[in-house]
């Protein structure tokens, strides 16, 4: 990991993104690997791969406009 503190950024209607170094645990307390250095996590409860964002939002508020 990086030596910068991490930034978490909230999208409006969208995910936490989270940059820097981060440590990202599951409901145990036990280290989930997020394969990369920016992860987008989940608000809106939708995305299969939750903690993670999937655009699932996206869609939800496509189907809203509509």
């Amino acid at each position: 990991m990086s030596d910068s503190k991490a930034v978490i950024r909230a999208y409006p209607d969208g995910p936490l993104l989270v940059r820097g170094e981060f440590e990202l645990q599951d409901e145990n307390g036990e280290p989930l690997d997020p394969e990369r250095a920016t992860i987008a996590l989940c608000r809106c409860g939708r995305s299969a791969l939750k903690p993670l964002c999937d655009g699932s939002h996206a869609l939800t508020r496509k189907a809203h406009r509509a």
